[in-house]
């Protein structure tokens, strides 16, 4: 659950993008700030909040573009542009060995295993899963986007960008563990 928790803003931006793009950036910025002061008062390493400090970045940019520039084309892009970040996100933190999910999952995991091979590449696993999803999501939102669909054909896109991963993250560590006692016996 406590992955589900760093996409509150994106789901909240999802929501309020219906009625005006403006006020669902202002909704993103305004939740990451509120994750990331709660995060840094219980004295959450900066380490696992990688998630929240690339949705803080993004919205705060977002939200200057959308108020400053209210009629741009980009309004009809935002779920796919949101898709875009958060695979970049991904994908640079697996580029530079800091997959994202490391940091969530060292929030409920005993730091003795955190050096584990193992408990590393389960979150890599995890990560490239994300980073997968994020990435085709955003290209059949861009596509829909371009294609005028509309809200009635994006939202379930987006609702399975997030839900498929999700539930691999719930379900991948599960089965690892149960491999890894298999053996033991």
């Amino acid at each position: 659950m406590n992955y589900l928790r760093g996409f509150i803003p994106w789901i909240a931006f999802a929501v309020v993008s219906g009625f005006s793009w403006q006020w669902a950036a202002l909704t993103g910025l305004v939740l990451s700030l509120g994750l990331l002061v709660q995060a840094r008062r219980s004295k959450i390493a900066l380490d696992s909040q990688i998630l929240e400090l690339s949705t803080l970045v993004y919205f705060a940019a977002l939200t200057v573009v959308a108020f400053s520039l209210t009629d741009s084309p980009l309004r009809h892009y935002t779920g796919s542009m949101s898709m875009v970040w958060l695979a970049l996100t991904a994908w640079g933190g697996l580029a530079i060995s800091r997959p994202f999910t490391l940091g969530i999952a060292k929030r409920q995991t005993p730091e003795a295993l955190w050096s584990s091979p193992v408990f590393v590449k389960v979150n890599v696993v995890i990560t490239t899963a994300w980073a997968a999803a994020f990435t085709v999501t955003a290209v059949v939102l861009a596509v829909l986007a371009a294609s005028n669909v509309g809200s009635a054909g994006s939202i379930p896109v987006q609702v399975a960008g997030f839900v498929i991963p999700a539930i691999f993250t719930a379900r991948y560590p599960e089965r690892i563990r149960a491999r890894y006692a298999a053996q033991e016996l």
